[in-house]
């Protein structure tokens, strides 16, 4: 599973291939509809494309003499569930901390003074 995170992270480092992700999103396109938006070839579009594949981002069908590329949403998925894990701990962590800052400020609201660290109250 790692090694298809790589490629799909690897794959999403790039503008012009997050932009031909984007623009797939809206629906299916040949390497032509795609290369248009690019101040670039159709080869190097193309180039852009087979990264895309290797990473199971996009798929390219046969409609007749038409080659249409489509969005495979399946590795983003798992990319997303990768990180949702870590949004779970940082927003546990930022939890916390607006805990103990309304301790904090509890403490600070209760005594005249401001709490110093071996307990005692400045002035």
């Amino acid at each position: 599973m790692l090694t298809d995170l790589d490629a799909t992270f690897a794959a999403l480092a790039d503008p012009t291939r997050r932009a031909i992700l984007a623009r797939l999103a809206a629906g299916e396109a040949t390497v032509t509809e795609l290369a248009a938006p690019f101040a670039m070839s159709q080869p190097a579009v193309s180039k852009h494309l087979r990264v895309l594949e290797r990473a199971g981002l996009v798929s390219r069908g046969r409609d007749a003499q038409r080659r249409p590329c489509r969005l495979e949403a399946a590795p983003l998925r798992a990319a997303t569930a990768w990180l949702a894990a870590y949004r779970e701990h940082w927003a546990e962590r930022y939890q916390r901390l607006d805990t103990l800052l309304d301790e904090l400020r509890s403490v600070e609201e209760g005594q005249p003074g401001v709490a110093t660290p071996d307990g005692g109250a400045a002035s």
